[in-house]
């Protein structure tokens, strides 16, 4: 899976304490949130979320290009399917990174994808 310039270079960090939430919840220390599945029973995926800042060359996505600055990331799980999206912090609009979907037969891996993408995305010293 690509997930920008930044695999090449650093080693992984691994982030802090995960926290189970909605999406209107306020990130843990460690920028991360546990979106579940709506009510209702929709179809909509499950998701992980945690806020990041790329290093330089910051992350390619499919609609716009490279994208910089503070992110926020979310992995989502759907039909076995991980997908990686970014969007600017606390903007509307999410942004498939390039490269970032790949086949998951098992939705419990999901954290460990998640883990993995922020590891490898989150460079905030360069």
């Amino acid at each position: 899976m690509y997930v920008g310039e930044q695999a090449v270079n650093g080693t992984a960090t691994t982030p802090a304490d995960e926290q189970t939430g909605g999406p209107a919840d306020p990130a843990p220390a460690g920028g991360e949130r546990t979106d579940p599945a709506p009510a209702g029973g929709q179809s909509d995926p499950e998701s992980r979320t945690s806020d990041i800042v790329p290093g330089p060359g910051g992350v390619m996505t499919d609609e716009v290009g490279v994208v910089t600055g503070e992110l926020t990331l979310r992995t989502e799980f759907a039909a076995g399917q991980v997908t990686l999206r970014v969007q600017y912090k606390d903007a509307d609009e999410w942004y498939a990174v390039t490269g970032g979907r790949a086949p998951l037969p098992d939705p419990s891996g999901l954290d460990a994808v998640h883990t993995i993408a922020v590891g490898l995305l989150n460079r905030p010293e360069g």
